[in-house]
């Protein structure tokens, strides 16, 4: 079966798999195939991605000028950056890029490209932009405080001195992909500097180039078998949308995916006795927590926000509804991060909670609200904690909604308890410190709308240490600071933070290689090998 008619009947049959197709073939030898849920990819444009799906593709076209390595994110590393400076009044970097790089197209990777690159996503100003435009760049000054003073020599000015690893994982986002500016404006209309085109298109000088894209159907890498850091272990990379855990699974079996990921509890648990299948498993970033509104009078007692986490069984969610897809974790910092503590202080104990609200003067429980998003796991661990708050008296009513009408709740502060996840936007610490453990205006107009606002905790001293703590540029002194924010935040926040989330990818024996990353962005392809 050629490529062309094997990838055609994957599509088909992504629509249509509890029906299979009478005659199957293995996957192609030198193409590798996955099963993925990627309905939510809107573009493959570095400066607009924001989506997972679309993140994890252009994290395998696109190359930064930094990268870290995926199983210890403390190593910052060059990418097309060969070497950098920081001088030292902390705010000017001086990025050096590597000699003879090429893009897809042949043309050489120059400064003026990664200038050009840095300076399209503020002046584009999507999503993503802030990550880059936090440091005081506008559509104003960028071209002046970006910009390429010879062709391997780029130089960046910030408006003020930040911690140096603050600024560097924020260019290891996927906003900092590097284009070919001459292809770019070669499809530019209207003034867009190529948005349009790049929504479907790839200029880039990564393993991997963009070949087709179905909208919720597939899309196709081809190879860079010239790529400067080693050709990738296989030809090409198919993945395919398909929307159901049952239909990946059953694809993984009979060896028409070489990988399915998005397998649930229950299929991770039919395929483990399958000697033809394996599974791996990369930990997140993603924090699944509850908020509770401190509007809310009896949710702003300290001694009833203990009590709360006293009274979720943590260990027995995991077990029961979560396992091999989130791990028990207690502190806004998700592991592995700089800063990142592992301490687990709360466990079920019924007769601590029921103590802590007769401290706070409820001793017989109280009512309260959680606002619900209607799927799984949500709803399943929604429904374990009202089990859980019912044994001390507190009568949990579930009000369940779409994301969209649960989130508009969250962000508007009407809720009284909110059940949600938060993940990370690039991998420094400043990134859930701010959310979590910042609120510079708790007014209702507020306009810095943290999570700590969300949940109207004022906190203007912990605030302070933590905006002091972007600042520091003595990489240890600024660890040992939010290892000190989230142990007091752990007793004293309105957040119950219960799990990190756990990606899994089921495969085919013999297909190694894939590496699952910290971020969706991280998970790479370029190894991946059938042996």
């Amino acid at each position: 079966m050629t490529i062309a008619r094997w990838i055609a009947t994957g599509i088909l049959l992504a629509g249509t798999v509890l029906q299979p197709l009478a005659t199957q073939a293995a996957t192609p030898r030198d193409t590798v195939v996955m099963a993925k849920q990627i309905d939510d990819i809107i573009t493959f444009d570095p400066a607009e991605s924001f989506e997972f799906s679309g993140s994890e593709a252009v994290g395998n076209i696109y190359d930064k000028l930094l990268t870290f390595d995926p199983g210890n994110v403390a190593d910052i590393r060059g990418q097309l950056a060969e070497r950098w400076t920081v001088s030292e009044d902390g705010k000017t970097y001086t990025f050096t890029l590597r000699d003879g790089v090429k893009f897809h197209s042949g043309n050489p990777v120059t400064a003026e490209d990664a200038a050009f690159s840095l300076q399209r996503a503020v002046l584009l100003d999507k999503q993503p932009a802030f990550i880059i435009a936090q440091f005081g760049f506008t559509k104003d000054n960028v071209r002046e405080r970006i910009r390429a003073t010879d062709g391997r020599t780029l130089v960046i000015t910030t408006d003020k001195p930040y911690a140096p690893t603050f600024f560097f994982y924020c260019l290891t986002a996927s906003v900092g992909g590097i284009v070919d500016k001459a292809t770019v404006l070669k499809n530019e209309k209207d003034g867009d500097l190529g948005n349009g085109w790049m929504k479907s298109n790839s200029a880039a000088s990564g393993p991997y180039r963009l070949r087709r894209w179905e909208p919720k159907e597939s899309y196709t890498l081809e190879a860079n078998a010239d790529y400067w850091d080693g050709a990738p272990k296989n030809k090409r990379v198919v993945v395919r949308h398909v929307a159901e855990a049952a239909a990946q699974r059953l694809l993984l079996e009979k060896g028409d995916v070489d990988f399915a990921r998005n397998l649930e509890k229950d299929q991770i648990a039919g395929i483990a006795g399958n000697a033809d299948l394996a599974v791996q498993e990369g930990v997140k970033g993603t924090i699944f927590y509850l908020g509770l509104n401190q509007k809310n009078e009896t949710l702003r007692k300290p001694e009833v926000r203990e009590a709360l986490k006293w009274l979720v069984d943590y260990q027995g969610i995991q077990d029961n509804l979560l396992k091999g897809k989130y791990q028990v974790h207690q502190a806004f910092l998700p592991k592995g991060f700089m800063g990142a503590i592992e301490t687990k202080p709360y466990g079920f104990d019924l007769e601590k909670g029921k103590a802590l609200l007769a401290k706070a003067g409820v001793p017989d429980g109280f009512a309260v609200t959680m606002d619900v998003r209607n799927v799984s796991p949500y709803t399943d661990v929604a429904q374990a904690i009202q089990a859980n708050w019912a044994k001390a008296g507190i009568k949990l009513d579930l009000i369940p909604g779409d994301g969209k009408q649960t989130l508009t709740k969250y962000r508007a502060r009407n809720h009284d308890i909110y059940i949600g996840e938060w993940g990370p936007d690039y991998q420094d610490p400043h990134t859930n410190a701010q959310t979590f453990a910042m609120n510079p205006d708790n007014a209702d107009e507020g306009r810095t709308k943290t999570l700590a606002w969300r949940n109207a905790w004022d906190i203007p001293a912990m605030t302070k240490e933590t905006e002091a703590a972007v600042v520091e540029r003595d990489a240890a002194k600024r660890a040992a600071v939010y290892e000190d924010i989230q142990r007091r935040h752990q007793t004293e926040s309105p957040f119950v933070i219960m799990f990190q989330q756990i990606e899994v990818a089921a495969r085919r024996k013999g297909v190694e290689g894939f590496i699952l990353g910290p971020s969706f962005d991280n998970n790479y392809y370029r190894g991946i090998e059938k042996k």
